[in-house]
């Protein structure tokens, strides 16, 4: 399948600092055969968050698994994360 605005998603993850949040959520990522496109993560003052652009066309899981797999991962490392399509992102935040 080739890679389109509707088979890629956007990740964020917002929440406390602590070792093993970016390791829990590219660990799921890795295990569902996702493809991660584009990753930034900065960290102010004790406040950590990291975007990421993934490819799911070879997901070994739908949508709605892998959402939930990465919010349960998010939940482990005591951090909120959000998955959205990307075509949904880019119409909720146009210009």
């Amino acid at each position: 399948m080739a890679e389109t605005a509707s088979n890629r998603i956007v990740i964020t993850v917002l929440g406390k600092n602590r070792p093993g949040i970016v390791a829990g959520v590219t660990r799921v990522l890795g295990e569902a055969n996702v493809d991660i496109r584009d990753i930034t993560q900065s960290i102010l003052d004790d406040i950590f968050t990291m975007t990421m652009l993934a490819d799911i066309s070879a997901s070994k899981l739908d949508f709605h698994e892998l959402q939930g797999a990465l919010t349960e991962a998010g939940e482990l490392s005591g951090v909120t994360v959000t998955v959205q399509r990307e075509d949904v992102f880019n119409f909720m935040y146009r210009l």
